[in-house]
């Protein structure tokens, strides 16, 4: 069974930062394309980084300089580190595959507001 559980989510003020994790079970994900993606209400999921096995990362415009997505592959962990959130950071975050995602899992819920 394969399982990728997000943490790290919570209530910032904006200009804040937050780390979330995403850990692996069922599955060792060292050769796999992880990326971070986000939903906010009533808009569609949209990629916010990558990073592939080789450690090249791309991340959506509006995060540039901002966030940094990284891995561990030893943990079967992937990161993503948010600084100088802004409110329409806010959004529930979720991490897959790049490339084929699996199911979608609980993601966790990062709230940007003052």
């Amino acid at each position: 069974q394969v399982q990728l559980v997000e943490s790290g989510g919570g209530l910032v003020q904006p200009g804040g930062s937050l780390r979330l994790s995403c850990v692996g079970s069922g599955i060792v994900f060292r050769f796999i394309a992880m990326g971070w993606y986000r939903q906010a209400p009533g808009k569609e999921r949209e990629l916010v980084a990558t990073i592939n096995s080789g450690g090249t990362t791309n991340y959506l415009d509006s995060v540039k300089g901002r966030f940094t997505i990284s891995r561990d592959n030893a943990k079967n962990t992937v990161y993503l580190q948010m600084n100088s959130l802004k409110p329409d950071d806010t959004a529930v975050y979720y991490c897959n595959f790049a490339y084929g995602p699996r199911p979608w899992g609980q993601g966790t819920q990062v709230t940007v507001s003052s």
